[in-house]
Parts: C-alpha cells; structure tokens; sequence
C-alpha cells in the first residue's frame, strides 16, 4: 500500500511540476508590459523600471522561473543578502521556519507564495482565499443536486426498464451530456430570474453575500444560489442518472437478485439493500471525478450569474492583464483536480487490492 501511494503521489507531482511549468512560461512571454498596466501609459520610464526591477521583471527569464518554483515550494531556499542572487527572497513575503543555515541561506518551511495582483497589489493568495469558499460551496451543492436527483431518476428509469419514461429519462440524459454550460447558464438565467423572475422570485445574478441597502452590513443570500447550483449540477446529472439507470438494469439481471426475490424480500428491500448498494460503484466514480471538474467548469456559470468565486476572479484578471492572479488560480484548480484524482485512486486501491499492483 505504502509503494501504491508514493506512486500516485509521485504522478501527482509530475503533473503539478508540469502545470507550473506551463503556466510561467504562457504567461511570461505574452506580450504586455505588467509595469504599464499597474502606472498607466503615461508613466515615466523612470517609474516603470523601478517597478520592474520591484517585480523581478527585468531579471533573465531562467533565474525568474526557478525564483517561482522557489515561492511555490514550501521547502525552499531563502537568502536575506545579496537581492540579486538566483534565490532571493524578501522578508515581507510570508512567514517561514528556518530548517537549516549555511552562511547567508536558509532553507526553510513555508506556504506557497504566489505573488502579488498587478492592480490591487493584495496577495493573490489572500483573493483566492477570499474567492475560493464561494466557488468550492457551488460545486459542492451542485454535485449534491446532481447525486439526489440523478440516482433517484436512475432508479425510476431501469425499474420502468424500455417504458416511455425510462426513454424519456434517456434523451434528457443526453441532451443534458452535451448542453453547454455557459449556453445553459444564460437560457436558465433568462427563463428563470426574468420571464418567471415575479414567480420564483430569484435573481439574474448575484453572490453568496450581499450588502444591505440600509447600512447594516452584509447578510447572506441563499437564494442566489440556486440557479447556478442548478446550472453547474446539468452535466453531471445527466452522467449519474444514466450511469445508475444502466448499473441498476445489469444488476437487477444477476442470480442473487432473484434469489433475494424468492425468499419474499420486498421489492423496495431488493433495490435498496442489494440492488443499489452493488450499483453504486461506477456512480461514485463519476462523482468524485466531476467534483474536480466543476472546480474548473464553474468559470463560466459564475461568470454568468455574477457569483462572486474563482471563475469571476479568472474573468477579471484576464480583462485586466492580471497574470500573477491568472496562474495562482489555475494553480489553485490544477492542485484540486490532482488532489481528488489521489484520492479517488486510494480508496480504488483500498476497495480493490488488484489496482496496487498496477
């Protein structure tokens, strides 16, 4: 077991060392002068050389890259002399514990730092903080949604096996496989907040949290959710109601189901104690891997419906040339999609013993 997580820890590495690559090198040879974005265009070259030279811009491209991977690392190198040095590091960056010191270097124990925003100068780690919650809430009732009404279709439709409704449950499975989320986003927000908005009473768009018009702070919406819940939770409905429906059907064929039937089980304890405890294993699978993608899927939803979570922050920061922001946030959904696809791999391995020895 031991030799099974260190492989797929060791994947999972690989890949993340791979994004990071990626994702310096697509965003540090666009064209674009971060320094004119921050001053403006009429900026003295005197000022943009200084924030340059703050940014580490005007350093080689290598030296800027192993910079990086050294403020990503929470094991790295910090150097207090010397500001030009290949590892140098400022102070004000984060908080570190010291590990070891050989003359002017440390090595130390830190949290990744991903710079600062170009316009608003806070952490990225701090806007993500701030963003992130919003948009993990959204996939987590979204795929919520999804497993509740997808099993319960799923159901329905393989006990009524080759009817109209199990037909019709199939053509909405499809159709809902390959509708797009941002077209669904702006169709369900249209039908739903405006043409019914005075009877449903929901809203076009609008966050979580939300300000009073009285000055008395902020309060939360819940309502807000909703629709973007709804929205994001399409896709993956669709997977979990088939993927039920066809595991449910090959069970209910197997010899044991009809043995539980004659000894005079219930139909209701024959799908729920036997049935539907052996079907629900590639139910989970798709679950577990559709959780991480709607942490990357949600851009557009939220872009849609104003929620105020990663996908706006990726919005924003595209529009306004934002990159450290741009890569802290596909870091961010790339260590998430890596984390789940581990954890989804430990427990195959621990639910099937033959997949470590893959």
């Amino acid at each position: 077991m031991v030799k099974f997580l260190s492989k797929r820890i060791g994947y999972g590495f690989l890949v993340m060392l791979g994004v990071i690559t990626v994702v310096f090198f697509l965003f540090n040879v666009l064209p674009g002068d971060p320094a004119r974005m921050m001053l403006g265009q009429r900026a003295d070259i005197a000022s943009v050389e200084a924030i340059r030279n703050e940014l580490g811009l005007d350093r080689p491209l290598p030296v800027r890259f192993a910079n990086y991977v050294n403020d990503l690392s929470p094991l790295s190198f910090h150097k207090h002399e010397q500001p030009e040095s290949f590892f140098y590091l400022d102070d004000q960056k984060y908080n570190y514990f010291r590990i070891l010191k050989a003359g002017s270097v440390s090595l130390v124990i830190k949290g990744p730092y991903l710079g600062r925003s170009y316009q608003s100068n806070r952490p990225v780690t701090q806007v993500l903080a701030t963003a992130f919650p919003n948009t993990l809430l959204l996939a987590t009732i979204s795929i919520g949604f999804a497993m509740l009404v997808g099993i319960i279709l799923g159901i329905f439709s393989a006990i009524k096996n080759n009817t109209p409704f199990a037909k019709a449950i199939l053509v909405l499975s499809v159709s809902g496989m390959s509708l797009p989320s941002f077209f669904a986003a702006i169709i369900i927000a249209w039908l739903f907040a405006f043409v019914l908005g005075d009877y449903t009473g929901l809203n076009m768009s609008g966050s979580l949290w939300e300000v009073d018009d009285f000055g008395r702070g902020e309060y939360i919406q819940w309502k807000n959710i909703i629709l973007p819940a709804i929205t994001l939770g399409i896709r993956p409905l669709a997977i979990v109601t088939e993927l039920t429906r066809s595991s449910l059907v090959n069970v209910l064929s197997q010899d044991y189901i009809r043995t539980a039937k004659a000894k005079g089980l219930s139909f209701y304890r024959v799908i729920t104690r036997h049935a539907l405890k052996n079907a629900m294993n590639p139910v989970i699978t798709a679950i577990s891997g559709w959780f991480a993608s709607l942490m990357a899927g949600a851009v557009f939803v939220e872009y849609v419906f104003d929620w105020k979570g990663i996908g706006v922050v990726i919005v924003d920061s595209l529009e306004t040339y934002d990159f450290p922001l741009i890569m802290g946030a596909v870091l961010l959904i790339s260590v998430m999609l890596v984390l789940v696809n581990i954890i989804v791999d430990i427990i195959y391995g621990i639910l099937d013993p033959r997949i470590r020895l893959q």
